[in-house]
């Protein structure tokens, strides 16, 4: 499994992404906010999403699991 971590601290703006979806290197799942800029996260690589760790509006930390893929 792999993990996609916060690269900053902010709030999940927008959560694209559904547990169970087929993803592909490059596609974006979710926007934070930092300092209002959006910071679109994008997967590095492709996989399966087996669970989201956080929802719209929750306040994340630099390094905090985003997601979880398979």
């Amino acid at each position: 499994m792999k993990t996609i971590e916060s690269p900053i601290t902010g709030i999940v703006l927008r959560v694209i992404s559904t547990v169970g979806e087929e993803v592909s290197k490059g596609q974006e799942l979710m926007v934070l906010e930092s300092m209002k800029m959006e910071i679109p996260i994008e997967t590095m690589e492709p996989g399966k999403i087996k669970e989201i760790k956080v929802k719209e509006d929750d306040f994340v930390n630099e390094g905090d699991i985003l997601l979880v893929l398979e």
